[in-house]
């Protein structure tokens, strides 16, 4: 396998993420696809850590704590969208909008 074809997929998983989160309405779906968007720069940095300088630490750590900032984040989202849909029974970006005051 090339970096090419790593960066390639990252590039990919960074449009469909893009795609869903800026064309859906619904708050998970939008999570879903900045999720997508975080994965992609994951695959992006394990493979340029892999292809350019696989014998030195540091870019492994840098990839452990991307995916554990990615699923903290998404574990705090996911908690405050249950929250929100169990207070007001909305699931929508749109009927949510009265929290902006």
């Amino acid at each position: 396998m090339m970096l090419q074809l790593f960066l390639l997929l990252a590039a990919a998983l960074l449009a469909i993420g893009l795609y869903g989160a800026l064309s859906q309405q619904s708050i998970v779906m939008i999570m879903m696809g900045i999720e997508l968007m975080v994965n992609a720069v994951i695959v992006a940095g394990a493979a340029s850590w892999w292809f350019l300088s696989p014998h030195r630490p540091d870019g492994q750590v840098l990839v452990v704590v991307a995916i554990t900032v990615m699923a903290v984040e998404m574990a705090m989202g996911f908690a405050v969208t249950t929250a929100i849909f169990r207070a007001r029974d909305v699931d929508m970006t749109d009927m949510a909008a009265d929290l902006k005051k």
